[in-house]
């Protein structure tokens, strides 16, 4: 009959094998935001307002892209997005380092570089953040591209959805969320992308 400390001793490995079991059966993580596949994302080519050069999409591929669109009046929802951005940087620790965070202008008029450097400034986005601009044809090409549309409401407010697409290091469309997903998701959404194959 076995001995007590022998006993003993086998519960720590039984609850050993037992965590390891729980851990291979578990289902893999999964993307939370709405999928849309893998279609590559449309590629654009705007002026970064913060360094003045132009900028094209696919020169971000390698990283993990979280695109929005947005104007520096916006009184709610832009704001929004850009405190979840900078959330998720520092969330996102080390592995933030392969996000870039890239918001179009809906506002051609009034997303002006002094504007957009006082916006990021007040969001303290600073690092691996882009903030791109152009004549309004150019953007509107853009806005069709990703199904967003931008209505002026007068001098101050612009009406637009508050999409923002998770694009993948390869360039592809793979998540749709929104301003109000919670931080939570949106940083599992990310560090996901990040931790995927890159070719």
């Amino acid at each position: 009959m076995p001995s007590r400390t022998t006993l003993g001793a086998a519960v720590p490995v039984r609850l050993l094998l037992l965590a390891v079991l729980v851990a291979t059966c578990s289902p893999p993580a999964r993307l939370v935001g709405t999928e849309l596949g893998s279609a590559p994302a449309p590629d654009f080519r705007l002026t970064d307002a913060l360094t003045g050069r132009p900028l094209a999409l696919s020169t971000l591929r390698g990283n993990v892209v979280a695109l929005a669109f947005l104007y520096t009046r916006c009184p709610e929802t832009c704001p929004l997005t850009a405190e979840r951005f900078r959330e998720a940087q520092k969330a996102l620790g080390p592995e933030a380092e392969r996000v870039r965070f890239l918001a179009v202008s809906v506002d051609p008029l009034n997303d002006t570089p002094e504007s957009i450097r006082s916006f990021s400034g007040d969001h303290r986005l600073e690092r691996n953040w882009h903030y791109v601009i152009g004549e309004r044809s150019r953007l509107e090409a853009v806005w069709a591209l990703y199904g967003v549309g931008a209505f002026s409401n007068g001098a101050i407010l612009v009406s637009h959805n508050d999409a923002i697409f998770l694009i993948d290091a390869r360039g592809r469309e793979r998540v749709l969320v929104h301003a109000d997903t919670p931080l939570d998701d949106l940083i599992n959404d990310l560090r996901l992308l990040v931790r995927e194959p890159s070719d």
